[in-house]
C-alpha cells in the first residue's frame, strides 16, 4: 500500500472516530465513560496523518529541489492494485450510513435475563417513598430475582424500554453493556394486564405498574411479570443501553 493511501485513510479512520465521538453516535457501540478515549484516539490518528502527509510533501520538494527538474511520472504507480481503497469502504459507511442500536432480535436470542447472582437482601438500597419508582430494568430483574424481602410488592414501579415480541407474549426490555455492543446481554420483564396490540417490535414505551410477585423464578428464567396500568410511547433515548 502505498504512503499516499495510508496517510488518506487514516485521516478518514479518525476523523470517523471523531464523527462518532461529538455526534453521539458512538453510544450505539459503546458505553459513554469511553468517549474521552474516542475523542484522543481519533486525534492522534489525524494529527499522525497530517505530520506523515506535511513530512512527504517536504521530502518531495527537496528530491525535486536536487533533481532539478520535475520527476517523471510512473504510470506502473497509477495502475497499482485498487485493493487497498477498499478500506475506504467501513469507514465511508460510518460517514454515509447510521446504523440503529441493538434491539429486539438481539434480546430473542437468549430466554433468560441477565441479573446479578447471589445479591442479598441487604445489599439494595431502600426505595424512595415515592408513590411511583422510576427503576431500569436491569434493578428491577436482579430485585425480583433476589430480593426476598419484598421490597416490590404492592409498589408501583416506573420502567422505560422498548417492546419485545416472542411466542405471543410483550416484554419491555433493554440491552445491558459492560464496554461496548459486542458484550450486550438482555433484561426484559414479561407485560400483562393491558392490550398492546398497537405496540411495534422496537418501540420505546415506558410503562408502569407493579411486579407480579414471586414471577422471577428460576423455572421462569428469571423473567418477572409486570402487570401494566399505564404504557406511554417515549422517543428513544440517546443512550439506549443501561450499564
Amino acid at each position: 500500500m502505498r504512503r499516499e493511501t495510508q496517510n488518506i485513510l487514516l485521516v478518514l479512520l479518525g476523523g470517523a472516530l471523531l464523527k462518532l465521538a461529538f455526534s453521539g453516535t458512538y453510544l450505539r457501540y459503546v458505553k459513554e465513560s469511553l468517549q474521552p478515549w474516542l475523542v484522543v484516539t481519533g486525534a492522534v490518528m489525524v494529527v499522525l496523518a497530517l505530520v506523515a502527509i506535511v513530512r512527504d510533501v517536504r521530502a518531495g520538494q527537496r528530491q525535486e529541489e536536487e533533481q532539478g527538474h520535475e520527476p517523471a511520472h510512473d504510470d506502473h504507480e497509477h495502475g497499482s492494485s485498487r485493493s487497498p481503497w477498499m478500506l475506504l469502504l467501513p469507514v465511508l459507511a460510518v460517514f454515509l450510513i447510521s446504523p440503529p442500536a441493538l434491539g429486539a432480535d438481539v434480546v430473542n436470542r437468549s430466554d433468560r435475563n441477565t441479573v446479578q447472582e447471589g445479591q442479598a437482601s441487604s445489599g439494595f438500597a431502600p426505595l424512595p417513598p415515592d408513590e411511583v419508582v422510576p427503576l431500569t430494568i436491569g434493578e428491577f430483574v436482579t430485585r425480583t430475582a433476589w430480593d426476598d424481602s419484598g421490597s416490590l410488592d404492592d409498589r408501583t414501579v416506573r420502567l422505560t424500554g422498548f417492546v419485545v415480541r416472542k411466542d405471543g407474549d410483550v416484554f419491555v426490555a433493554r440491552l445491558t453493556i459492560s464496554c461496548c455492543a459486542a458484550d450486550a446481554s438482555p433484561v426484559k420483564a414479561k407485560l400483562v394486564g393491558r392490550d398492546f396490540a398497537a405496540l411495534a417490535d422496537d418501540q420505546w414505551v415506558e410503562v408502569t405498574g407493579r411486579v407480579v410477585p414471586g414471577s422471577a423464578t428460576k423455572e421462569t428464567k428469571w423473567v418477572p411479570t409486570f402487570s401494566v396500568s399505564q404504557v406511554v410511547p417515549v422517543p428513544q433515548p440517546e443512550d439506549t443501553y443501561e450499564g
